[in-house]
């Protein structure tokens, strides 16, 4: 068993076996919903949905069984939501690409991205990116995810007037209330697992006022669906006759996934102090590995693209920092299969309060970010709020790095920036140039 944890990253004197598992725990209640979101937005491609909610599994524990051994780090990842929506909505059924085509799209960024890691592209971006944006990148995420929390809890709802606004109350914004208040007093009284055990009673407290919903045909084990009518379906068509459009569709997924990984294992880590003096994530480059291991394997099992997830940081929050953490959020997964209608049953308000406390805990390196000057602060700043306005960790970072840079080269600072910057900037440029034509 020793053996097995030191596979893992794990310290006898540094870490409790019973802190990672309840981390684990954590981290996969607060992202179980893609295992009932993907295969809807997936089916909506044209794609079966029983064999969509295999494949997601499958790939979610192969990407986070790969972060545990091969890492060491306490990360999940899982088919990402928006990358499901893009993949459905804008390539599918808006450009009119088939599925299968789709997929091949997936796969070739996740090949790309393996090649990129291999070579250390990955991590010489990384390295590009000045601290003060590093925090921000931390600070954004925490407001991001403190704002998903809200939503998806119905306390705050779309307004024609305002864009967002408080909703009337009700038995969803309620519970989701009641979670955060009783997170946060848990969470000051210093008890272990708070998050856990207020997901797990907001659960039960929607049952009587039906927000947690028990389907009639409700069984505790089913079987799971076989993945074949999704499997192995890519088509590499489009690709092969360089299609431009096609190609931009590639790009535009490794754009997307690499700043979101990027935001989410940065972000994440600074805000738990899991980084050195220098603010570097030790083992960051096999992290994002595991990430472009899963996006090739989840396109091969029929889902679209994989990435570490932002709810990461719950379990994170709750002591997690070594791979026995994310390898309990695989076995959660794999358990999935067979259990999916009681995982399922757990309420998006349930879950509001572990979202939105992580957000006051991601909050943190604001104090370490220079706001008095402004080539510093205005730059920071964009990073932080444009990752909630635009619904994008990756949106967020690019335009952020935008801005430095701009003012940078304006204010004669131009040549402290890295080569690696300016090689990004470009690439940013002709990103949204490419989107307008």
């Amino acid at each position: 068993m020793l053996k097995l944890l030191l596979y893992l990253g794990f310290d006898p004197a540094k870490h409790q076996v019973k802190t990672e598992l309840l981390a684990g725990l954590t981290t996969f209640l607060t992202m179980s919903y893609i295992l009932a979101v993907n295969p809807i937005i997936l089916s909506d491609a044209g794609m079966d949905k029983g064999a969509v909610f295999s494949a997601t599994v499958i790939a979610a524990v192969v990407a986070t069984l790969t972060m545990a051994f091969y890492a060491k780090m306490p990360f999940a990842l899982a088919s990402g939501m928006g990358l499901n929506a893009f993949f459905a909505y804008t390539l599918v059924i808006s450009m009119g690409y088939t599925w299968q085509q789709a997929l091949a799209a997936v796969l070739l960024e996740g090949v790309v991205f393996i090649v990129l890691t291999i070579f250390k592209v990955r991590q010489a971006i990384v390295d590009s990116i000045p601290l003060d944006l590093r925090y921000s990148i931390s600070v954004g995420i925490g407001l991001f995810v403190a704002f998903i929390g809200l939503k998806n809890g119905g306390v705050i709802i779309a307004s024609d007037a305002t864009l967002t606004e408080l909703s009337p109350w009700t038995p969803t914004s309620l519970v989701a209330m009641g979670g955060i208040i009783m997170g946060t007093v848990l969470l000051a009284l210093k008890v272990r697992g708070a998050l856990f055990y207020t997901i797990l009673l907001m659960t039960i407290v929607g049952i009587p006022l039906g927000v947690t919903v028990m389907p009639d045909d409700f069984t505790l084990v089913s079987l799971p669906s076989s993945i074949e009518p999704v499997a192995l379906q890519v088509d590499f068509s489009q690709f092969l006759t360089l299609d431009f459009d096609y190609i931009i569709v590639v790009l535009t997924l490794l754009f997307m996934d690499l700043f979101d990984t990027l935001g989410t294992l940065m972000g994440a880590s600074i805000g738990a102090g899991m980084v050195d003096k220098d603010g570097n994530v030790p083992n960051l480059n096999k992290a994002l590995m595991a990430d472009a291991i899963g996006t090739a394997v989840g396109a091969l099992c029929g889902t679209s693209t994989v990435t570490t997830y932002v709810e990461s940081t719950t379990g994170i929050a709750e002591g997690g920092r070594t791979g026995l953490t994310s390898l309990t959020v695989a076995m959660l997964f794999f358990v999935a299969l067979f259990f999916s209608p009681v995982f399922l049953m757990i309420p998006s308000a349930a879950t509001t309060s572990a979202l939105f406390l992580v957000g006051v805990m991601m909050m943190r390196p604001v104090l370490h970010i220079d706001f008095i000057h402004f080539r510093t602060g205005m730059p920071c700043l964009v990073t932080m709020i444009m990752m909630p306005f635009t619904s994008s960790i990756s949106e967020g970072i690019v335009l952020g790095m935008l801005c430095y840079i701009i003012v940078k080269v304006c204010t004669g600072e131009g040549k402290k920036l890295s080569p690696v910057m300016y090689i990004l900037g470009a690439l940013f440029v002709l990103k949204y140039v490419a989107s307008m034509v």
